[in-house]
């Protein structure tokens, strides 16, 4: 059983809570979200917001607060091989009140269909609220540009 290591990010400004599914062996190292140099999330955020990629956990975090986004991973825990989704088994979910019970969420997505698929099966029946499943920024979603992957990410400024 791996335990997700990392605490959520959001404050009281936050108004998009973005899921990933569970944090990939890169990330667990890092010890903060996304942390596979090959994932585009940050160039996804950046990019969106009209930011510079940040390279420090701390310049992440700060990306993230200024621009009224939180970020957390649907699992808590479960069995999984490496970093493939495909493995996870024994999901034991997080408990979203964390941050819905301190900021007011205007809108949830979930990053990729791994997350859209935990969160609906653990989640979205518990706390009565739909996510938007946007496509991965996962190296393994290599289908996608990175233009792609911002016209469809860009739905997050609307809120």
């Amino acid at each position: 059983m791996v335990i997700h290591p990392i605490e959520p990010v959001f404050n009281s400004e936050s108004r998009v809570l973005i899921l990933g599914s569970f944090p990939s062996v890169k990330s667990r190292e890092a010890m903060f979200f996304y942390g596979h140099p090959q994932n585009r999330f940050w160039k996804v955020i950046a990019a969106l917001y009209g930011e510079q990629v940040p390279g420090t956990v701390k310049e992440k975090r700060e990306l993230l607060l200024r621009n009224h986004i939180a970020v957390w991973d649907v699992i808590a825990q479960c069995d999984i091989e490496g970093s493939a989704d495909s493995t996870i088994k024994n999901v034991v979910a997080n408990d979203l009140s964390v941050i819905l019970d301190k900021a007011d969420i205007k809108a949830i997505f979930v990053n990729g269909k791994t997350a859209e698929k935990y969160y609906k099966k653990y989640i979205e029946g518990k706390i009565n609220r739909k996510a938007i499943c946007l496509s991965s920024t996962s190296p393994a979603n290599a289908a996608w540009s990175i233009e792609r992957l911002l016209e469809e990410w860009r739905v997050i400024l609307e809120y």
